[in-house]
Formats: C-alpha cells, sequence, structure tokens
C-alpha cells in the first residue's frame, strides 16, 4: 500500500518539478517541486496518518455551531470567517501543505460548541483559541474568553440557545496573553462588573503583564505577528493553512479588565460560583502569569497553555523573553503528581479534550518528557562545543516522543526550541566564535558576499543551481546576500521567494510556513499592512507608567542631543498611582521617568485628565487640538513643543526580508 501510494507521488513529483522548472523566475507563486512533494512524502510515511483518534476526539460532543460564513463586528465588518478554511477538507491531493500540518489544520477547523463532559463545554474553533464553559451553581464560569468580544459573544449566544440561558458569573483568564482575555467584553458588561455581578480570577501579575508585555517592544512584535499568523496571506492550498495552535488570529475589538481575585500560590483552593477551584501556578512557562486548575466536582483537569496538541515555543518568532524548558517540564511534572490520578478529562487554551486517566497520564508525561529532553540534550551539546545552529540540526526526539501526535511542531519545533534553549543559559547574540562577535551590518556584508563571488548575476547562477537541487536553504541564504545588497534586484527577490516558498511548503510549523510564505510574498509584492485587532479598549486600561515608559524608547539621540528637560505631570482622574503625580527627566538623550514623584524647579509643568491622555495615546484626539480644548494644560508651550520633537514616530513598514 504504502509503495504505490509512493510510486504515485513519485509520478506527480516529476511532472511538478517539471512544471516548476518551466516557469522561470518570475513573481508568480510556484507548485510544489519534486523535492517538496519527495520531503513531504517522506513524512507521510513515517508518522501514522491512519490513526484517526484525534479526529474522533476533537468531534466528540459536537452540538451546534455558528449559522452563518462570518462574525461581523458592528459596521459589518468580518472579524471571522468559517468558509475560508473549508479547503483544507477537500479530498484533493495538497502537495504545497505538509501532510502532517494538513491534519492539524483539519483538526482546527472543526468549530462550533461542544459538549466535553457533564457541565462543561467550548467553543472552538472560532478564534485562534478555545473558550470553555464552566456550569456553576448560579450560571456560567468562562475560562479564557478569546481575542476578540464579537467571537466571544458569538460563543455565548450559542451556548444560552443550546445548552442552558444563565447569566455569566465568573470569568477566568489563565495567562496574560491576549488570545485569552481580549473578549471579555463579549461574554460580560462593565456594569456587571463594576456591581461586583461577575468575578474575573487570574494568576498573580496578570494585568501587569497582560498590558505591558508588548509595550516597549510592540512595533516590532506587531511586524513580526503578522508573519507568523500569515494574516497577509491569502487563504489557500499555497498560503494559508493554519497557525497550529488554531486556524488564525480574529481581527475584532479586544479589552481587558482588572481581576477581582488573583492566585498567588499552588495549592490554593477557591469556591467560584459554587465550584471548587484547586489551583497550580505556572509562571515562567508558556506566559510570565499562568495558571493552571483541577475541578474536582466534574474531575477535570484545566492544563491552560501548558499543555496543548502540538509542541509549544520556548521563544517564540514574534519575538517574547526566551521561557525557561527545564521551569516547563517541572511544572508538568507536578501536574502528574497533583492531579494524575484524579483527572478523567483534560481541557487546554487550545485544541480539543483528552478523556481517560491513562491516556491524560500519558500525554502529560510525554509531554513532559519532550521539554525535558531538548533542554537537555541542548545543554548537553552545548557543553560538548556545538553552537545553536550545530544543536539545532542534531536534536531529533526519540520515536516514543517524536511519533505522539501531541509532540509534533505544528505551533513550536525542536528545532527552534533547541536554539532558545540555548539563548536562556549562553544568549543568542553570540555563539562564542570570535569571527562571529563583530559582524558586519548584513547590508554591507551582503555587497562584500557578492562582491567577492564575482556579481550578483553569478551568485544568482549559483542560486539557480541550488534551486534546481533542492537546496533551499542554501538559496535563500546565498539570495538574501544579493538583496540586502540591493533590495531592487528583481531576479534575486523574486528567486528566493520561490526558495523560501518551497520551505513553506516543506514546513510542518503553522508559524515556519506562514513566515516563508508572507517574506515570498513581500519579496514579490513589496510591504503589504495586515489586519490587526483594534486594541483601543486595551489602551484605556494602560498604566499611566507604562505609558510613558514606552516613551522612553521613541527619544531619537539626535535630535535630542544637548538638551535638558524637568517636567512634572499630573494625571487627573488617575488610579493607578497613590497621588496621580508623574515626572520626567531628559539628560544626555535618555529620557527616565517617575511615579508618585515631582521634581524641583521643572521646566514644564502639565496637567491632563486620564480618559484624554488615552485619546492621545490612541490618536482619537490630536496633541494641539487637546491643547486648543484646554484638555492638555502646558504653562510653556514652546518648550513642550522642543520635548516633543525629540520623539520618534514608529512605523510598521520597515524591511524583514530586505534591508
Amino acid at each position: 500500500m504504502k509503495f504505490r501510494k509512493s510510486v504515485v507521488f513519485l509520478s506527480i513529483a516529476l511532472v511538478s518539478q517539471s512544471v516548476f522548472a518551466s516557469m522561470g523566475i518570475t513573481p508568480e507563486s510556484k507548485p510544489a517541486s519534486a523535492f517538496t512533494i519527495e520531503k513531504n512524502d517522506a513524512l507521510l510515511q513515517y508518522l501514522n496518518f491512519e490513526d484517526r483518534e484525534d479526529f474522533n476526539s476533537a468531534s466528540r460532543g459536537y452540538i451546534a455551531t455558528w449559522p452563518y460564513q462570518t462574525i461581523q463586528d458592528k459596521d459589518g465588518q468580518v472579524v471571522w470567517d468559517f468558509d475560508a478554511f473549508q479547503f483544507v477538507n477537500s479530498k484533493q491531493q495538497m502537495d504545497t501543505i505538509n501532510p502532517s500540518l494538513l491534519r492539524m489544520a483539519q483538526l482546527n477547523n472543526k468549530a462550533g460548541l461542544f459538549q466535553v463532559t457533564e457541565g462543561i463545554y467550548q467553543i472552538r474553533g472560532f478564534d485562534l483559541s478555545v473558550m470553555s464553559f464552566i456550569r456553576g451553581e448560579k450560571g456560567w464560569i468562562v475560562v479564557d474568553p478569546l481575542i476578540s468580544e464579537e467571537t466571544a459573544r458569538a460563543g455565548l449566544v450559542l451556548l444560552n440557545q443550546y445548552v442552558e440561558n444563565l447569566p455569566v458569573t465568573a470569568v477566568v483568564f489563565t495567562h496574560s496573553h491576549i488570545d485569552h482575555f481580549g473578549g471579555i467584553w463579549g461574554v460580560t458588561t462593565k456594569d456587571a462588573y463594576q456591581h461586583g455581578q461577575v468575578e474575573v480570577v487570574a494568576p498573580e501579575g496578570f494585568f501587569e503583564h497582560a498590558i505591558s508585555e508588548n509595550v516597549l517592544a510592540g512595533n516590532l512584535m506587531s511586524r513580526r505577528a503578522s508573519f507568523m499568523y500569515g494574516n497577509l496571506a491569502e487563504r489557500g492550498p499555497r498560503g494559508l493553512v493554519d497557525a497550529g495552535l488554531g486556524k488564525t488570529t480574529s481581527t475584532g475589538i479586544p479589552g481587558n479588565v482588572e481581576p477581582t481575585l488573583l492566585i498567588h500560590k499552588t495549592g490554593e483552593k477557591h469556591r467560584i460560583d459554587g465550584i471548587e477551584f484547586d489551583f497550580q501556578m505556572a509562571n515562567g512557562s508558556e506566559a510570565p502569569a499562568e495558571f493552571m486548575a483541577y475541578m474536582p466536582k466534574y474531575k477535570t483537569l484545566l492544563a491552560s497553555e501548558v499543555m496543548t496538541h502540538t509542541i509549544h515555543n520556548i521563544s517564540t518568532l514574534r519575538g517574547a523573553q526566551t521561557r525557561d524548558a527545564s521551569k516547563w517540564a517541572a511544572y508538568v511534572d507536578e501536574t502528574i503528581h497533583l492531579y494524575g490520578d484524579k483527572a478523567d478529562t483534560m481541557i487546554a487554551s487550545h485544541h480539543w479534550p483528552t478523556w481517560g486517566q491513562a491516556k491524560i497520564k500519558d500525554q502529560l508525561e510525554k509531554t513532559r518528557d519532550m521539554y525535558k529532553y531538548v533542554h537537555d540534550q541542548t545543554l548537553r551539546l552545548a557543553n560538548m562545543g556545538y553552537t545553536p545552529n550545530e544543536i539545532s540540526s542534531k536534536i531529533q526526539l526519540p520515536e516514543s516522543l517524536d511519533k505522539a501526535w501531541f509532540n509534533r511542531g505544528y505551533y513550536g519545533s525542536v528545532s527552534h526550541n533547541a536554539r532558545a534553549t540555548y539563548d536562556f543559559y549562553f544568549g543568542a547574540w553570540w555563539d562564542g566564535n570570535p569571527a562571529n562577535l563583530n559582524p558586519l551590518p548584513p547590508e554591507d556584508a551582503g555587497a562584500k558576499y557578492v562582491e567577492a563571488m564575482g556579481g550578483a548575476g553569478q551568485v544568482i547562477e549559483i542560486a539557480k543551481k541550488a534551486v534546481e537541487n533542492g537546496e533551499y536553504r542554501w538559496a535563500v541564504t546565498l539570495l538574501n546576500h544579493v538583496v540586502f545588497a540591493d533590495p531592487t534586484h528583481k531576479e534575486a527577490r523574486y528567486l528566493e521567494a520561490d526558495a523560501m516558498e518551497q520551505l513553506g511548503y516543506q514546513s510542518e510549523s503553522g508559524p515556519w510556513r506562514n513566515y516563508y510564505l508572507i517574506g515570498a510574498k513581500e519579496l514579490r509584492e513589496g510591504f503589504k499592512s495586515a489586519p490587526t485587532p483594534d486594541t483601543t479598549a486595551i489602551a484605556k486600561n494602560m498604566p499611566v507608567s507604562s505609558v510613558l515608559e514606552a516613551m522612553t524608547v521613541r527619544v531619537n539621540p539626535e535630535m535630542a542631543a544637548g538638551k535638558t528637560f524637568t517636567i512634572n505631570l499630573k494625571v487627573t482622574g488617575d488610579t493607578d498611582s497613590r497621588s496621580g503625580e508623574y515626572s520626567m527627566l531628559l539628560s544626555n538623550a535618555v529620557l527616565k521617568t517617575y511615579q508618585d514623584r515631582q521634581l524641583e524647579n521643572p521646566d514644564m509643568t502639565l496637567v491632563i485628565e486620564k480618559s484624554d491622555m488615552v485619546d492621545l495615546l490612541t490618536r482619537k484626539a490630536s496633541l494641539e487640538s487637546q491643547i486648543k480644548a484646554g484638555k492638555l494644560k502646558v504653562n510653556d508651550g514652546q518648550k513642550f513643543a522642543d520635548f516633543m520633537a525629540i520623539f520618534d514616530t514608529f512605523r510598521s513598514d520597515f524591511g524583514i526580508v530586505t534591508p
């Protein structure tokens, strides 16, 4: 059977390679090459695709789904499209999708309301994440209300219609990432929250991390996230297929709110709407603020995002602080000890549940061992003198771990998690080789490499041969030098795009595929802006201290050279500080900010309402209009104008695959 299948694939591959070669260096997307088909076919033979247990689990308990093709915002704009990914269920062969990623894409396509067990329900396939509902004594306890209020509201509508129409009595945020709290105002109201009608539960540090994680590096993180989640790629066999954790990110309105109950330590037990939650802290694993919980009444373990049906990221491609793989494994080991003999059901913040104690323990044990294996083997090889790229190419999970579907790299990967673990201990910027201690910037290095190899034409000829031989990583390395030496060189851009595209087709990781395909798209078409959620509601909750801190990384040293400013700021209506008083000191082109402190003899004094400051931050009002309307009171307008002139305005159209 497998032999006949391979013969068919070989025939397809030969035809495909002929088509691929005949298309030449053009800006059009290309089909899968023979080498891509061969590599994907090898994985098809290696893994047991006849195992359909996950498909049964992902369909189990299905009740209903959204009756419309899309979920829209109040203005009729589509924030979620259910039909966009139906192509993954096609019976036709799709050579341009890694077969293992295609399998996960089909599983993540199962959208709707599902019953997990008596009293527990989930909404899956309405966003990147999963929203769970726990039946309390008086109403529904909502766990992780998705990214956008529109998608969360649609899920609650289904629950109330098909199960039981009850009030939401509590909302649980398992951790501090936006896909687990953003939809808060879709499942409850600000009035209910302010009048104490809904309890909001979160781990210690949640609000600070939820607000501030992306403040200082948010512009680059957002740019890289548009690559990671493939928001710019067309949905289809040559484009966006899946994000590994879920389909992709919704584009509605996210919100946030301060918790009314913070969980501080493992072993805390709280009754939430009459249901006992036994909490286990997991801070510093998948998120800086995260917990798991066990519900004895339902014999259900809430694994949050510490255990899902994929390898997760030790370092996420969008950019974030590198995580501790050893600590992550230790948390899972503790979970086995605490709940392994108690839980009959395990639910998580992504993917479908796991049922049965034996299967739950097997998943927990192999998840633990996967993270620990990558951690330990990375350090073993590092201590033998191997560098990050050498380590990432050497580490291969044992088959007992590697062939477990939940240990496949749909989101993170063994390769980049090994490099991330090296980074955690030794730093990522240098591998210890003095030749790499002070490398040339990529534009300068590119020009030197191209010159040394005989010019761009010669490099392209070598790269053509690499592409013809299926050596796509080498081709991308070569052509990257040409593009950075001359970003207008269309032939180099188009050929590099072709090679990147094939790497995307081969990728089992959704984010890897998306990165390659968006990179190829940008090489062919130039920069395009990506659809992003409206974060105004989150900005309204941002502490003033975080706003001021964000200003410090916008100081342009040339514009600030030789200037000194001392500024006192009074923010009325502010509840983030004891006094509502702040101050700023600019010296040596460095801006320092202080809370609950005023400077002596300031150059300027500013007074503004917190709500007006938010309008400035979210660009609903201009600086000039705020001053003219008297909403921003400044005692020295000229000095204030000079001060504001030192700040850069960040743009998102800078190059990723180009200079």
